[in-house]
């Protein structure tokens, strides 16, 4: 993208005159001529609302934004989008609420607590998942040496994968012993890494502790034997480095960060806790999908192409979207901290580099889906931690997921695509037949299985966590 200051052209003349004269213009020729825009997208409509800003948190997974934008999907469909990096996951929140942005990167517990009214009550919707897996766990170099008399090894010395929290627990319980805290950092108590990090402890036998909201008590820590607490995603390693924690559960480059800058070693990721979980989501709210569905349906389009791309050619397009994403205005990290994870690997202790193909995934497996059982997994969590205080119905659960997640505008914009012959049908689910149910899965680490139409039943399997009649 030019920057029309190095020519000394006046920014504000230059807007209004693309505002007001050349995009409009553009846009209708696209349209009429069958050009950029062609007829099946122009059924969808013009967008209502062309000027938009979003926001994102420095994490290699807000890349199918920083994509759409830099390879033009977001312009091709009529939508000149400016792209700001928040101070925290609160700070973008708020800002999708107020207005101050139209949409986010967000956390995929954020709509659906705000929904409900876990903290700040607002209807946010997400009609695009953002992507699969992602994110690890890191502890300091101290509990690692700790943890290696624990965990098996291979014939070549090397740990055997995946590391279960069973090697953790005498470390947590020696803490205990010495009278210190055993403290772990996590980015929100409704984010992904929160749940992930507890499913991790809490399946192998360490209790992180319980919500009471009803109390007035969202510390998370009640009755915990690994004290969790919040830090920013930039910050952890440094706040690692200082000692104030001993790990933390983290998205991409963060716990690249720590094995480059040799302060902890990353243990397990969240592909070997829960198989192809989802992450992320692009949050909206509910008002702004109703007053500008075609901006909706739009900005869906281009996000879904950009995920696509980054998946293409069997991650061959993966170098390029690390180039971008170093960039400062991006995630900023060095290239090679990026690229350890992003392109098919990632390292755990300084030289074990292991074959992740699927650590990061943007567009396989029907990852930009916003499947409702996505949505009733965090919610059961929810539960299961206390942040929901009281039992709920399985009927319960399936209405939030709906009110939250919202296959029918990803539906449209996929089949204008399809329309379009921009991407086949083949490459997403069969609208026809699909119920935005996932078949029962069963790739946890604790060998449990998830059926997100019998959520009740899912949260009494639990050995740690609170079940159906259960009440702080």
């Amino acid at each position: 993208m030019g920057n029309f200051h190095q020519w000394g052209i006046n920014m504000n003349w230059t807007a209004s005159l693309t505002q007001h004269i050349i995009r409009p213009l553009l846009l209708g020729m696209s349209i009429g001529a069958g050009l950029c825009i062609s007829s099946a997208s122009a059924e969808v409509g013009y967008p209502e609302k062309e000027e938009l800003k979003f926001g994102f948190i420095k994490l290699t997974d807000m890349a199918p934004i920083a994509i759409a934008y830099e390879k033009g999907y977001f312009e091709e469909e009529g939508l000149y989008v400016s792209i700001e990096a928040q101070a925290n996951w609160k700070v973008l929140l708020d800002g999708v609420i107020d207005g101050r942005l139209d949409g986010a990167h967000m956390l995929a517990g954020q709509p659906i607590a705000a929904t409900i009214g876990y903290g700040t009550k607002a209807h946010i919707i997400t009609p695009f998942s953002m992507d699969l897996n992602g994110n690890a766990i890191t502890v300091s170099n101290d509990v690692w040496a700790k943890m290696k008399p624990h965990i098996a090894k291979q014939p070549d010395g090397l740990p055997v994968h995946p590391i279960k929290a069973d090697s953790l627990k005498p470390v947590v319980e020696e803490f205990k012993a010495a009278g210190k805290p055993f403290n772990m950092g996590m980015v929100f108590p409704v984010s992904t890494h929160n749940y992930e990090l507890r499913y991790w402890l809490a399946a192998g036998g360490i209790h992180p502790g319980f919500y009471a909201p009803h109390k007035g008590d969202t510390s998370g820590q009640i009755d915990a034997q690994a004290l969790l607490s919040v830090t920013p995603p930039p910050q952890m390693p440094s706040t690692l480095e200082a000692g104030t924690i001993n790990g933390y559960c983290v998205g991409e480059p963060w716990n690249q960060q720590a094995v480059f800058k040799g302060i902890g070693v990353p243990v397990v990721t969240d592909y070997e806790i829960w198989k192809d979980n989802p992450e992320k989501v692009f949050g909206i709210t509910a008002e702004f999908a109703e007053k500008y569905p075609n901006t909706t349906i739009r900005l869906t389009r281009a996000l879904i192409r950009a995920a696509k791309w980054l998946d293409d050619n069997n991650n061959g397009n993966r170098p390029e979207a690390v180039k971008i994403l170093s960039q400062p205005n991006y995630v900023g990290a060095d290239y090679e901290v990026i690229a350890n994870s992003m392109t098919g690997t990632f390292e755990y202790e300084k030289g074990d580099k292991r074959a992740v193909p699927d650590f990061n995934v943007f567009f396989r497996h029907n990852a930009t889906y916003p499947y409702y059982s996505d949505a009733i997994w965090y919610l059961t969590q929810m539960r299961r931690w206390g942040q929901i205080e009281q039992d709920q119905s399985d009927e319960w659960y399936k209405e939030v997921a709906a009110k939250v997640y919202r296959p029918d505008i990803y539906a449209k914009a996929a089949q204008s695509l399809i329309d379009d012959k921009l991407i086949p049908a083949s490459a997403f689910p069969d609208f026809s037949k699909e119920t935005g149910f996932k078949a029962p899965q069963t790739h946890f680490i604790d060998n449990l299985t998830y059926d997100g139409t019998q959520p009740n039943a899912y949260i009494n399997s639990f050995a740690i966590g609170l079940k159906q009649g259960d009440k702080l």
